[in-house]
Formats: C-alpha cells, structure tokens, sequence
C-alpha cells in the first residue's frame, strides 16, 4: 500500500545572527512532529532553512567587513550545525540565495506582474528595518518622547519614500476572508485565527510592497534591475520553489509534495503566513497549505530574549553542559499549546532529575536490573494474571491512541505527558507488587516473571512512543532491553533476552 504523504516545514531562518533557544524550538517542534508522522507510517518531506537577502543583511554584513554571500555562507551554516546538534531529522535544509529559488522567484514576480496583479507605484510610510517591514501612518506607534516605533518589535522605524512595486493584496481580500471562514483549521491555535481575522483582514488589506531600489542584497526583478524582490515574496516562496514548483513548469515533485500539510511558524510572523502568503498562492492559482500553526515563544523568566537585555541562551550552550535529549525534553514538554513557556535552568534541572532521571531512567534500570538477577535477563509471559495487572495493562494498551489524539491536534506537550503517565503507572506496578517479594517464594515464579514482563512491554511501547521525542534516549532504551519491536501496543507474546542496565540519565547534584 502507497504511503500518504505528508509536507511540514518551519518558517526559515534569518541569517542574521546566531539562533538562540526561542529559535530553536521551533525546529525541534517540526521535528517531533515530523518523526511521529513517520512513526505512524507516512511519506514525510520535512523542509527547513534559511532566509538570506535583504537590507537588513547587507548592512551588517558591511559592518562585519565581508559580502553579503560570505556573511550569509557563515550564518546559514551555523544554523544548520545547531539544527543538526538537536538532531532534527529535515530533509532538504533550503537556502533563498540558491540560484534555482532566485530564478523561480523572478518567474513568480513576472507572472503576476503579467497578470495585472503587482504594479509599479511608489511607497511613502515608515520602516522597521529590523522586522523588513513598512508600516503607514495609523499603524506605528508614537511615542510621548516624539519617537516612532514599530507596532511589531517596538524598535525604531524611519520615514522612507521610493519607486516599488506593490501586489494588489486587496484585489484578494473576500477569497481569503472566504477561505479561512470555511477551512476553520487553516489558522491554529484559534485566537491567532480570530487575531487576524479582527485585526488585519476585516478593517481592510492595503495592496503590499514586494520590491525595493534602496538596496542591492536581494533577487533582481528581471525586467525592471534597480529593482530587488522584497524579502516576504521571496521568502515565502521557498516553500514551494524547493518543492518542485515554476510558473514555467510545474513538476511531478511538487504534484506530489503540494500543498503543504503543516507550515509550523513563530507567532510574531503569522500575519505574513495567513494573509501575504495565501494572496500570493490565490494569485498563482496554487493550492494553499492545509494549515498554518503560529506556536508561542520560548521566553525567559525576565520577559523576551534580547542580546540587550543579555539574557540569550543558545541550545548548543545547554547540550554541551546537559546532553540533546534532555534539552530536546524540556522544549517539547514545557511549551503549551498556546501560550509563552518560560526557560530557566533551575526547571531543566528538576525536568532532568525528576521526569528523566527518577521516573524513566530508574524505571528502566531497576526493571533490567530485576530481570537479570531472577531470571538470567531471559523472560517470557508466563500469563500469571492478577486483578492489580488489570488496569495497568488498559494504560499500556489505551497509550497510543491517547498519544495520536494528542498529536493530531498539534498538543505535543500532552503527548509527552500520556507517555510519561504510563512510566509513572510502571513505577506504582513495582510498588504494588513488590518483585523482591514474590522472589522469595518458589512457587511464585511465573507470577514474578509475569510482572517484569508487563513492566517490560511498558517501557518497550514507552520507548518506542518517545523516539518522536527524545531518538536518541528510545534508541538506548531498546538497546538495553535488546527489543526493537516497534509495535505501540501491549505484545502478549514477546521475549526479552536484557542486556546490561546502564542508567539513560544522571541525577545533576543541584548542591554542586
């Protein structure tokens, strides 16, 4: 049977600076999601990357004495190290200075230019260079101090008049209102639907600028060269440009590939996400992406990361000192579904020693540990049942189901934690039989081996469950109790031969 198919990407990174953990997550998110759609057997084409033109870039890449090519060939491969230090499992790690995403890019422009949708005008209104973004008279904010600034960042703007080229976004405006009101899951979690339902689409679309003659970093317009693509047609675009798309020839790849099923963005740029991007799709006659989710930040107890406030925290820093999967669990368990987690080093430290230390690590030693020292690491199910295994098998039976209904809606946090629940279930089952009891007694044997077998088929379906999560950790848990069966159900029939235990987790000594 032909795999489904299923397309998630992040939005891609600017390579302006080194991502710190806010940044991080995201990638670490998508790549939860992404293992789990493979897990349940789909054909997943995972897309990430990085943004790499603009004034923005230019300026700094001035700064720093280098070209824009060179500043960004070291910033875009810093990005990739860290995503691949989180061990994120994308396929195609994409770049906006690719000479094939350039060329489409301007067949993109010229298309839609073609079509009477981007005209030439010029642009007065304030811009943010920061966010790359213009703003008008109504939108900035101004200041008791007599300064201007952005309604987004809240830096600075300055007043900037020029020659561009404008996409007609209110020629769009009814379709998208259309759209979003009879596709309710396009936009996720529902308040980022209803934000930009209320605030930026119902008050009406002003037509977008989509070029600039005031830099030089950036896709040329073929036909009109002063100009360049401005960044959001540009950017945006990468997600069907390395998916196979051209106006010119549209290929089986993206055929296949398109549209997307999940595009897994920042909340701070959904409105380029729901509004510019699904413009440009209508205006191409492409289908739009089944869904966009908006997650929220990762912030620090002292409010937003800022290098001013110097309070950034990288991920590579954490790994060294805390080891990926650890990281990888906090990101992953701390965040809810839809409003700000906070990051301290003080809940990492209680996440690593009392979830991942205590309750899996543990459970996993003393469990191999049992197995060795009664039965030579060799078990099987003797099928000795009592009424206390009841319940206990339901949790391990009913846990995948619980797990993808979790999934499915994007609430990976709670997936976590129906995992975790099982393991908490496995440590009260030894509690509440009390193995070292049972080994006392000759003919309590089958009933003993009974019980680490259950214990067994727990973290077996735990383990395999959390290779979405933490791969590495799921890899040594199997490895250990040497099954690598994948099934996420309770096997009646399955045989242990356990290697050593070797604890997955170390208590940090928080005195130290």
């Amino acid at each position: 049977m032909e795999k489904e198919k299923y397309y998630i990407s992040t939005a891609i990174a600017y390579t302006s600076g080194k991502p710190h953990i806010g940044n991080t997550y995201e990638i670490v998110l998508a790549d939860a999601i992404a293992r789990f759609k493979r897990l349940q057997g789909y054909d997943v084409y995972f897309q990430t990357g990085t943004d790499e033109h603009g004034e923005k870039i230019e300026l700094k890449a001035k700064d720093a004495g280098v070209s824009p090519q060179e500043f960004v060939d070291e910033k875009a491969a810093e990005i990739k190290r860290i995503w691949d230090i989180m061990n994120t499992s994308y396929d195609r790690f994409v770049r906006t200075t690719d000479k094939h995403h350039e060329e489409v890019v301007q067949h993109i422009f010229k298309y839609m230019y073609d079509k009477g949708d981007i005209y030439l005008g010029k642009y007065e209104g304030w811009y943010c260079t920061p966010d790359e973004s213009f703003w008008t008279d109504t939108q900035v904010v101004k200041n008791e101090d007599g300064t201007v600034v952005c309604p987004d960042c809240g830096r600075e703007v300055e007043k900037k008049s020029e020659e561009a080229y404008f996409f007609k976004l209110s020629k769009y405006q009814k379709q998208l209102e259309e759209y979003i009101e009879s596709h309710p899951d396009f936009i996720q979690p529902v308040a980022r639907k209803n934000e930009m339902m209320n605030n930026f689409i119902k008050p009406g679309l002003q037509d977008l600028c989509v070029s600039r003659t005031s830099f030089k970093w950036g896709i040329p317009v073929d036909f009109d060269p002063k100009h360049v693509v401005y960044v959001w047609l540009d950017a945006l675009s990468n997600y069907i440009t390395f998916a196979g798309y051209d106006v010119n020839n549209e290929s089986d790849e993206f055929k296949y590939k398109w549209p997307a099923d999940l595009h897994l963005i920042g909340k701070d740029i959904i409105r380029f996400h729901t509004i510019y991007w699904p413009c440009f799709l209508m205006s191409l006659d492409v289908p739009l992406p089944k869904q966009v989710f908006g997650h929220p930040w990762l912030i620090m107890s002292d409010g937003k990361m800022s290098k001013s406030k110097g309070n950034v925290i990288y991920a590579d820093d954490l790994v060294d000192e805390f080891g990926v999967d650890a990281v990888r669990y906090y990101f992953l368990h701390e965040m809810p579904f839809a409003s700000d987690g906070v990051f301290t080093r003080d809940l990492l430290i209680e996440r690593i020693n009392g979830d991942l230390a205590n309750i899996l690590g543990n459970l996993v030693q003393r469990t191999i540990s049992m197995g060795n020292k009664y039965f030579e690491g060799h078990i099987t199910n003797k099928k000795v049942e009592e009424d206390v295994d009841k319940e206990f098998l339901e949790a391990i039976q009913s846990l995948n189901d619980k797990v993808v209904e979790k999934m499915d809606h994007l609430q990976i946090s709670d997936a976590i934690t129906e995992i975790f629940n099982v393991l908490r279930a496995s440590n009260k089952y030894i509690d509440d039989t009390a193995p070292w009891i049972l080994a006392k007694e000759e003919d309590k044997k089958d009933r003993l081996e009974t019980v680490l077998y259950h214990l067994l088929e727990s973290i077996r379906v735990c383990a395999a469950l959390l290779e979405a999560f933490l791969p590495s950790t799921s890899e040594e848990i199997l490895k250990q109790i040497q099954n690598t069966h994948k099934e996420f159900s309770y096997l009646e029939d399955n045989t242990y031969d356990l290697g050593t235990p070797t604890p997955i987790f170390m208590r940090i000594d928080t005195t130290k």
